[in-house]
């Protein structure tokens, strides 16, 4: 291994690999940083990932790994805890003490999930609780599912999953949701807690779900990058904040020179596929950049 590279890549996930198998193909020296936590390591296959419908989420990574390796580029495990700029280089900082440096960075470490405080709910996440219906619909349909709002957004939530079944139950958990969808039942009040039969109430009621759908705060994975001055910024959606994300261009290059930006982290509401193409992209452009450099 050596202590410079052209680029060096932070995540290893979709978005990350796809950047790293770009910059080798191109013949840059490329070193790929991954803290092995995947956001979708829970769900059973990617979906909507045209040629690799259901493909486990660590078997994608793992023919990711392989093919970005193909072409000369390198992986190692561990945790970016410090990135910061040294001269002309950018550096990064391991939790186990280690370091390398790099021309570019691109950053791919996407977001975490937070749910809400509710027993059961942690347990379930990505198997019976789930929040996407475009990633988890088609495997629920006609199904008897539950939304647990957690904003009054879950009035969105509980019209898009129609699409999928007729037996929706809205459980409010002490939000008030406007404009729910007259098919939708709605049960007013608090979640006791959940399992994968279904919902408990505080009231000792039990009503059956097969699946219980809850619409978490993404919060982008960025603290390392404190030292280099580029922070987060809020999206929100009809007024309230729904996630965190760093900003950049259509290429992914942030305000911060020498630093790009792709996959979650970018887009927090996009899909593995265009994590992808979004590290396909960031990965041709910073080419382009040590070109002109």
């Amino acid at each position: 291994m050596s202590d410079r590279y052209d680029v060096i890549v932070i995540g290893g996930g979709a978005a990350g690999l796809s950047g790293a198998l770009t910059l080798a193909r191109a013949r840059r020296r490329v070193l790929v940083v991954d803290g092995g936590q995947p956001r979708n390591a829970p769900a059973d296959g990617v979906h909507n990932y045209l040629g690799r419908e259901n493909t486990p989420p660590g078997e994608l990574l793992r023919i990711g790994r392989e093919e970005a390796r193909g072409y000369g580029a390198e992986i190692v495990e561990g945790e970016v805890v410090r990135a910061y700029r040294d001269g002309d280089d950018l550096r990064v900082g391991l939790a186990d003490g280690t370091g390398f440096g790099a021309r570019r960075l691109l950053v791919t470490t996407g977001v975490v999930d937070a749910l809400p405080d509710i027993p059961g709910l942690a347990e379930g996440w990505g198997h019976w609780v789930i929040h996407c219906p475009y990633c988890h619909g088609w495997e629920v349909r006609d199904r008897p599912v539950g939304i647990i709002a957690t904003s009054p957004l879950a009035a969105h939530a509980a019209l898009l999953w129609t699409q999928w079944t007729g037996d929706l139950v809205l459980f409010t958990n002490g939000h008030e949701v406007p404009d729910v969808p007259a098919a939708v039942k709605i049960v007013e009040g608090p979640v006791a807690k959940v399992e994968a039969q279904g919902v408990h109430l505080p009231d000792g009621q039990f009503v059956a779900r097969e699946a219980l759908v809850v619409q978490t705060t993404l919060a982008a994975r960025a603290g390392f990058l404190d030292e280099l001055g580029l922070g987060t910024t809020v999206l929100e959606m009809q007024g309230l904040p729904v996630a965190t994300y760093v900003a950049a261009d259509a290429m992914g290059r942030t305000d911060v020179p020498g630093v790009w930006v792709a996959g979650n982290l970018a887009d927090p509401m996009g899909q593995v596929i265009g994590a992808a193409a979004g590290g396909m992209k960031a990965g041709a452009a910073l080419n382009m950049d040590l070109l002109l450099s």
